[in-house]
Protein backbone atom coordinates (compact mmCIF):
# COMPACT_ATOMS: atom_id res chain seq x y z
CA UNK A 1 0.00 0.00 0.00
CA UNK A 2 1.09 3.22 -1.27
CA UNK A 3 2.48 5.66 1.71
CA UNK A 4 -0.32 7.82 2.92
CA UNK A 5 0.48 11.62 1.19
CA UNK A 6 0.22 13.33 4.46
CA UNK A 7 3.28 11.74 6.00
CA UNK A 8 5.26 14.02 3.64
CA UNK A 9 5.27 16.21 6.38
CA UNK A 10 6.45 14.12 9.56
CA UNK A 11 8.67 13.69 12.35
CA UNK A 12 11.86 14.18 10.03
CA UNK A 13 10.42 16.81 8.77
CA UNK A 14 10.34 18.72 11.83
CA UNK A 15 13.68 17.93 13.21
CA UNK A 16 15.12 19.32 9.58
CA UNK A 17 13.26 22.52 10.39
CA UNK A 18 15.01 22.85 13.60
CA UNK A 19 18.10 22.07 12.28
CA UNK A 20 18.39 24.24 9.80
CA UNK A 21 16.53 27.44 11.51
CA UNK A 22 18.96 27.27 14.45
CA UNK A 23 21.55 27.05 12.14
CA UNK A 24 20.16 30.78 10.78
CA UNK A 25 19.55 32.03 14.03
CA UNK A 26 21.96 31.45 17.47
CA UNK A 27 18.75 32.21 19.48
CA UNK A 28 16.06 29.94 17.97
CA UNK A 29 14.49 27.59 20.08
CA UNK A 30 14.41 24.65 18.63
CA UNK A 31 13.97 22.25 21.32
CA UNK A 32 10.30 24.40 22.06
CA UNK A 33 9.16 24.32 18.17
CA UNK A 34 10.03 20.53 18.37
CA UNK A 35 8.07 19.54 20.81
CA UNK A 36 4.99 22.20 19.44
CA UNK A 37 5.36 20.81 15.91
CA UNK A 38 5.54 17.05 17.11
CA UNK A 39 2.49 17.44 19.27
CA UNK A 40 -0.70 15.76 18.01
CA UNK A 41 0.77 15.95 14.44
CA UNK A 42 0.64 12.18 13.56
CA UNK A 43 -3.47 12.39 13.87
CA UNK A 44 -3.40 15.96 11.55
CA UNK A 45 -3.78 15.31 7.26
CA UNK A 46 -1.30 17.15 5.11
CA UNK A 47 -2.91 20.40 4.95
CA UNK A 48 -3.37 20.64 8.64
CA UNK A 49 0.13 19.69 9.14
CA UNK A 50 1.98 22.33 7.55
CA UNK A 51 -1.02 24.81 9.15
CA UNK A 52 0.15 23.23 12.69
CA UNK A 53 3.80 24.06 12.01
CA UNK A 54 3.00 27.32 11.26
CA UNK A 55 1.88 27.89 14.70
CA UNK A 56 4.67 26.05 16.01
CA UNK A 57 6.96 29.11 13.73
CA UNK A 58 4.56 31.77 14.82
CA UNK A 59 5.60 30.71 18.92
CA UNK A 60 9.29 29.94 18.20
CA UNK A 61 10.51 32.59 15.41
CA UNK A 62 11.18 35.90 16.00
CA UNK A 63 8.42 38.60 16.84
CA UNK A 64 9.69 41.14 14.45
CA UNK A 65 8.41 39.86 10.63
CA UNK A 66 11.90 41.14 9.65
CA UNK A 67 13.74 39.73 11.43
CA UNK A 68 11.90 36.65 11.16
CA UNK A 69 12.06 37.20 7.43
CA UNK A 70 15.41 37.15 7.71
CA UNK A 71 16.16 34.03 9.23
CA UNK A 72 13.39 32.26 6.95
CA UNK A 73 15.50 33.04 3.92
CA UNK A 74 19.07 32.07 5.51
CA UNK A 75 17.39 28.58 6.11
CA UNK A 76 16.76 28.01 2.80
CA UNK A 77 18.41 26.01 0.25
CA UNK A 78 20.05 26.98 -2.84
CA UNK A 79 18.01 27.59 -5.62
CA UNK A 80 17.75 24.41 -7.63
CA UNK A 81 17.62 26.23 -11.24
CA UNK A 82 14.71 24.58 -13.51
CA UNK A 83 14.67 21.07 -10.88
CA UNK A 84 11.12 19.95 -10.59
CA UNK A 85 10.15 20.78 -7.24
CA UNK A 86 8.24 18.10 -6.71
CA UNK A 87 12.05 16.25 -6.30
CA UNK A 88 13.59 18.98 -3.84
CA UNK A 89 13.37 17.57 -0.86
CA UNK A 90 15.63 18.91 2.31
CA UNK A 91 19.74 18.50 2.26
CA UNK A 92 23.00 19.39 4.42
CA UNK A 93 22.77 22.75 2.41
CA UNK A 94 19.13 23.94 3.69
CA UNK A 95 15.48 23.39 3.78
CA UNK A 96 13.72 22.65 0.63
CA UNK A 97 10.34 20.98 -1.03
CA UNK A 98 7.68 20.02 1.92
CA UNK A 99 9.92 21.67 4.88
CA UNK A 100 9.44 25.23 3.17
CA UNK A 101 5.25 25.07 2.72
CA UNK A 102 5.18 25.54 6.51
CA UNK A 103 7.45 28.98 6.39
CA UNK A 104 5.29 29.59 3.69
CA UNK A 105 1.99 29.93 6.00
CA UNK A 106 4.34 31.88 8.23
CA UNK A 107 4.73 35.07 6.08
CA UNK A 108 0.92 34.16 4.39
CA UNK A 109 0.01 34.96 8.28
CA UNK A 110 2.31 37.25 9.79
CA UNK A 111 3.72 39.04 6.50
CA UNK A 112 0.71 41.03 5.58
CA UNK A 113 0.69 44.07 7.56
CA UNK A 114 4.87 44.06 5.35
CA UNK A 115 3.38 43.12 2.57
CA UNK A 116 6.55 44.19 0.65
CA UNK A 117 9.06 42.50 2.66
CA UNK A 118 6.55 39.34 2.98
CA UNK A 119 6.85 38.65 -0.90
CA UNK A 120 10.55 39.26 -0.97
CA UNK A 121 10.38 35.81 0.97
CA UNK A 122 7.99 34.20 -1.39
CA UNK A 123 9.80 35.30 -4.36
CA UNK A 124 12.59 32.64 -2.29
CA UNK A 125 10.38 30.51 -1.13
CA UNK A 126 8.40 29.67 -4.28
CA UNK A 127 12.12 28.38 -5.89
CA UNK A 128 12.30 25.40 -3.03
CA UNK A 129 8.66 24.73 -2.57
CA UNK A 130 5.66 26.45 -4.26
CA UNK A 131 4.47 29.91 -2.86
CA UNK A 132 0.90 29.64 -4.71
CA UNK A 133 -1.48 29.23 -1.48
CA UNK A 134 0.89 31.77 0.29
CA UNK A 135 0.62 34.63 -2.08
CA UNK A 136 -3.36 34.79 -1.98
CA UNK A 137 -4.00 36.56 1.02
CA UNK A 138 -1.59 39.33 -0.30
CA UNK A 139 -3.62 39.21 -3.64
CA UNK A 140 -7.07 40.06 -1.52
CA UNK A 141 -5.43 42.46 1.21
CA UNK A 142 -3.05 44.20 -1.04
CA UNK A 143 -4.30 43.84 -4.82
CA UNK A 144 -2.34 46.91 -6.25
CA UNK A 145 1.09 45.44 -4.99
CA UNK A 146 0.46 41.98 -5.59
CA UNK A 147 -0.31 42.41 -8.89
CA UNK A 148 2.68 45.07 -9.90
CA UNK A 149 4.39 42.45 -7.99
CA UNK A 150 3.00 39.56 -9.96
CA UNK A 151 3.73 40.91 -13.40
CA UNK A 152 7.37 41.41 -12.90
CA UNK A 153 7.71 38.06 -11.39
CA UNK A 154 6.23 37.02 -15.01
CA UNK A 155 9.40 38.64 -16.74
CA UNK A 156 11.69 36.32 -13.81
CA UNK A 157 14.14 34.30 -14.90
CA UNK A 158 13.16 31.37 -12.75
CA UNK A 159 10.32 29.38 -13.92
CA UNK A 160 9.09 28.76 -10.59
CA UNK A 161 8.59 32.12 -9.97
CA UNK A 162 7.01 32.90 -13.42
CA UNK A 163 4.56 29.94 -12.75
CA UNK A 164 3.78 31.62 -9.23
CA UNK A 165 2.57 34.20 -11.39
CA UNK A 166 0.23 32.37 -13.06
CA UNK A 167 -0.67 29.66 -10.28
CA UNK A 168 -1.32 32.02 -7.22
CA UNK A 169 -3.52 33.97 -8.89
CA UNK A 170 -6.03 31.36 -10.48
CA UNK A 171 -9.27 32.23 -9.34
CA UNK A 172 -10.19 28.85 -7.95
CA UNK A 173 -7.06 27.43 -7.27
CA UNK A 174 -7.38 23.77 -5.40
CA UNK A 175 -6.57 24.06 -1.48
CA UNK A 176 -6.42 27.56 -1.49
CA UNK A 177 -8.49 30.32 -0.79
CA UNK A 178 -11.23 31.42 -3.34
CA UNK A 179 -10.63 34.99 -5.13
CA UNK A 180 -13.84 35.75 -5.26
CA UNK A 181 -13.38 38.98 -7.04
CA UNK A 182 -11.46 37.58 -9.74
CA UNK A 183 -14.22 34.93 -10.03
CA UNK A 184 -16.93 37.97 -10.61
CA UNK A 185 -14.29 39.71 -12.93
CA UNK A 186 -10.57 37.75 -13.99
CA UNK A 187 -9.64 40.59 -16.05
CA UNK A 188 -7.11 41.83 -13.81
CA UNK A 189 -5.27 38.36 -14.60
CA UNK A 190 -5.42 38.40 -18.25
CA UNK A 191 -2.33 39.85 -19.04
CA UNK A 192 -0.31 38.02 -17.04
CA UNK A 193 -1.61 34.65 -19.42
CA UNK A 194 -0.68 36.60 -22.23
CA UNK A 195 2.54 36.89 -21.16
CA UNK A 196 3.08 33.48 -19.99
CA UNK A 197 1.26 31.40 -22.77
CA UNK A 198 4.11 30.92 -24.66
CA UNK A 199 6.49 30.55 -22.21
CA UNK A 200 9.90 28.32 -23.01
CA UNK A 201 8.76 26.51 -19.35
CA UNK A 202 6.07 23.95 -19.94
CA UNK A 203 5.63 24.03 -16.43
CA UNK A 204 4.93 27.43 -16.81
CA UNK A 205 2.50 27.22 -19.70
CA UNK A 206 0.90 24.08 -18.42
CA UNK A 207 -0.57 26.82 -15.04
CA UNK A 208 -1.57 28.85 -18.04
CA UNK A 209 -3.79 26.33 -18.95
CA UNK A 210 -5.02 25.32 -15.72
CA UNK A 211 -5.64 29.27 -15.01
CA UNK A 212 -8.17 29.60 -18.02
CA UNK A 213 -9.79 26.08 -17.14
CA UNK A 214 -11.08 27.95 -14.03
CA UNK A 215 -12.15 30.76 -15.74
CA UNK A 216 -13.77 29.13 -17.94
CA UNK A 217 -16.09 27.70 -14.96
CA UNK A 218 -17.61 31.39 -14.43
CA UNK A 219 -16.74 33.05 -17.89
CA UNK A 220 -17.24 30.43 -20.41
CA UNK A 221 -17.69 33.19 -23.15
CA UNK A 222 -14.43 34.86 -22.38
CA UNK A 223 -12.55 31.78 -22.83
CA UNK A 224 -14.28 30.65 -25.88
CA UNK A 225 -12.99 34.06 -27.11
CA UNK A 226 -9.47 33.49 -25.88
CA UNK A 227 -9.34 30.43 -27.97
CA UNK A 228 -10.63 31.71 -31.07
CA UNK A 229 -8.10 34.49 -31.25
CA UNK A 230 -4.98 32.13 -30.10
CA UNK A 231 -5.70 29.23 -31.43
CA UNK A 232 -5.40 30.24 -35.22
CA UNK A 233 -1.50 29.52 -36.61
CA UNK A 234 -0.87 28.70 -33.22
CA UNK A 235 2.53 26.82 -32.45
CA UNK A 236 2.44 23.29 -30.98
CA UNK A 237 3.20 24.37 -27.84
CA UNK A 238 0.71 26.87 -27.39
CA UNK A 239 -1.59 24.55 -28.98
CA UNK A 240 -1.32 21.58 -26.10
CA UNK A 241 -1.68 24.45 -23.87
CA UNK A 242 -5.48 25.88 -25.15
CA UNK A 243 -6.41 22.35 -25.52
CA UNK A 244 -5.71 21.61 -22.10
CA UNK A 245 -7.25 25.17 -21.21
CA UNK A 246 -10.78 24.02 -23.69
CA UNK A 247 -11.38 20.55 -21.25
CA UNK A 248 -14.16 21.98 -19.07
CA UNK A 249 -15.68 23.91 -22.38
CA UNK A 250 -15.48 20.44 -24.37
CA UNK A 251 -16.76 18.29 -22.03
CA UNK A 252 -19.87 20.82 -21.22
CA UNK A 253 -20.54 21.02 -25.45
CA UNK A 254 -19.59 24.61 -25.88
CA UNK A 255 -20.61 24.96 -29.44
CA UNK A 256 -17.66 28.24 -30.17
CA UNK A 257 -15.44 26.06 -28.38
CA UNK A 258 -15.87 22.83 -29.93
CA UNK A 259 -15.93 24.54 -33.38
CA UNK A 260 -12.42 26.38 -32.86
CA UNK A 261 -11.52 22.95 -32.64
CA UNK A 262 -12.98 21.51 -35.22
CA UNK A 263 -15.33 19.43 -33.88
CA UNK A 264 -18.62 21.21 -34.45
CA UNK A 265 -20.17 19.25 -36.56
CA UNK A 266 -22.79 16.38 -35.41
CA UNK A 267 -21.79 13.23 -35.34
CA UNK A 268 -22.81 11.26 -38.41
CA UNK A 269 -23.25 7.87 -37.48
CA UNK A 270 -24.74 5.23 -34.68
CA UNK A 271 -23.27 4.98 -31.08
CA UNK A 272 -23.89 2.17 -29.33
CA UNK A 273 -22.75 2.41 -25.18
CA UNK A 274 -22.82 -1.00 -23.08
CA UNK A 275 -22.27 -0.50 -19.25
CA UNK A 276 -21.30 -3.80 -17.23
CA UNK A 277 -21.77 -5.21 -15.02
CA UNK A 278 -25.36 -3.72 -14.21
CA UNK A 279 -25.05 -4.41 -10.40
CA UNK A 280 -21.50 -3.17 -8.93
CA UNK A 281 -20.43 -3.22 -5.09
CA UNK A 282 -18.88 -0.45 -4.19
CA UNK A 283 -15.07 -0.69 -4.86
CA UNK A 284 -15.60 -2.61 -8.03
CA UNK A 285 -15.67 -1.35 -11.60
CA UNK A 286 -17.41 -0.54 -14.10
CA UNK A 287 -16.90 -0.98 -18.04
CA UNK A 288 -18.04 1.02 -20.45
CA UNK A 289 -17.98 -0.52 -24.43
CA UNK A 290 -18.83 1.85 -26.90
CA UNK A 291 -19.37 1.08 -30.50
CA UNK A 292 -19.28 3.76 -33.63
CA UNK A 293 -20.13 3.42 -36.70
CA UNK A 294 -19.89 6.03 -39.22
CA UNK A 295 -22.37 7.06 -41.92
CA UNK A 296 -20.72 10.10 -43.01
CA UNK A 297 -18.44 10.61 -46.63
CA UNK A 298 -15.96 12.05 -45.14
CA UNK A 299 -13.73 11.45 -41.91
CA UNK A 300 -15.12 12.83 -38.75
CA UNK A 301 -13.09 14.44 -36.14
CA UNK A 302 -14.83 13.32 -32.87
CA UNK A 303 -14.87 14.30 -28.86
CA UNK A 304 -16.21 11.95 -26.92
CA UNK A 305 -16.82 12.12 -23.72
CA UNK A 306 -19.02 10.61 -20.62
CA UNK A 307 -20.91 11.51 -17.25
CA UNK A 308 -21.82 9.23 -14.27
CA UNK A 309 -24.85 10.49 -12.78
CA UNK A 310 -23.94 10.44 -9.27
CA UNK A 311 -26.72 9.17 -7.30
CA UNK A 312 -26.71 12.22 -3.73
CA UNK A 313 -27.45 11.42 -0.30
CA UNK A 314 -31.25 13.03 -1.12
CA UNK A 315 -31.91 10.17 -4.13
CA UNK A 316 -30.93 13.13 -6.46
CA UNK A 317 -28.43 12.84 -9.34
CA UNK A 318 -25.42 14.90 -9.77
CA UNK A 319 -23.70 14.65 -13.34
CA UNK A 320 -19.74 14.33 -13.41
CA UNK A 321 -18.37 14.83 -17.10
CA UNK A 322 -14.89 12.51 -17.71
CA UNK A 323 -12.29 12.60 -19.94
CA UNK A 324 -13.39 9.75 -22.74
CA UNK A 325 -11.48 9.55 -26.69
CA UNK A 326 -10.29 12.39 -29.08
CA UNK A 327 -10.16 10.89 -32.40
CA UNK A 328 -10.62 10.69 -36.20
CA UNK A 329 -13.39 8.15 -37.69
CA UNK A 330 -13.14 7.20 -41.05
CA UNK A 331 -15.99 7.25 -43.66
CA UNK A 332 -17.71 3.88 -42.80
CA UNK A 333 -15.82 2.96 -40.43
CA UNK A 334 -16.81 1.02 -37.53
CA UNK A 335 -14.63 1.01 -33.84
CA UNK A 336 -14.66 -0.55 -30.79
CA UNK A 337 -13.53 1.63 -27.61
CA UNK A 338 -13.17 0.13 -23.77
CA UNK A 339 -13.15 2.54 -20.85
CA UNK A 340 -12.88 1.16 -17.33
CA UNK A 341 -14.16 3.61 -14.31
CA UNK A 342 -12.99 2.32 -10.58
CA UNK A 343 -16.08 2.70 -8.01
CA UNK A 344 -13.22 2.47 -5.33
CA UNK A 345 -13.97 5.50 -2.32
CA UNK A 346 -12.29 8.63 -2.72
CA UNK A 347 -12.38 11.19 -0.30
CA UNK A 348 -13.34 14.04 -2.85
CA UNK A 349 -16.54 11.83 -3.40
CA UNK A 350 -18.92 9.83 -1.17
CA UNK A 351 -21.06 7.27 -3.24
CA UNK A 352 -24.72 6.35 -2.56
CA UNK A 353 -26.46 3.23 -3.42
CA UNK A 354 -29.01 3.62 -6.24
CA UNK A 355 -29.16 3.66 -10.19
CA UNK A 356 -26.19 5.53 -12.11
CA UNK A 357 -26.99 6.72 -15.35
CA UNK A 358 -23.71 6.56 -17.53
CA UNK A 359 -24.51 8.99 -20.85
CA UNK A 360 -22.26 9.55 -24.04
CA UNK A 361 -21.42 12.52 -25.40
CA UNK A 362 -19.78 13.23 -28.69
CA UNK A 363 -19.03 16.95 -29.79
CA UNK A 364 -20.81 17.55 -26.63
CA UNK A 365 -24.43 15.89 -27.69
CA UNK A 366 -25.35 13.19 -25.42
CA UNK A 367 -25.92 10.22 -28.26
CA UNK A 368 -25.81 6.91 -26.24
CA UNK A 369 -26.73 5.81 -22.34
CA UNK A 370 -26.45 2.82 -19.84
CA UNK A 371 -26.61 2.32 -16.14
CA UNK A 372 -25.70 0.17 -13.47
CA UNK A 373 -26.69 -0.16 -9.84
CA UNK A 374 -24.09 0.79 -6.83
CA UNK A 375 -24.49 -1.40 -3.87
CA UNK A 376 -22.61 -0.20 -0.62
Amino acid sequence: MAEPFKNLINAEVVRLMRRHLQRAWAGFDGARFEALGGHGLESLELKARARHLCVALEATLPADFEAAAAVIEASLAPTPGDEDLSALRTSDHGLAGWAVWPLAEFVAVRGLATPERALQVLHAITQRFTAEWAVRPFIVEHPALAFETLHRWARDASPHVRRLASEGSRPRLPWGVQLKGLIADPSPTLPLLAALQDDESEYVRRSVANHLNDIAKDHPALVAEWIETHLPEAAPERRALLRHASRTLIKRGDARVLKAWGLGRRFAGEATLVVSPKRVVLGGTVELSLTLHSTAKRTQKLAIDYAVHHVKADGRASAKVFKGWLLELAPGETRELVKRRSMRPVTTRRYHAGRHVVDLRINGEVRAEGAFDLKL
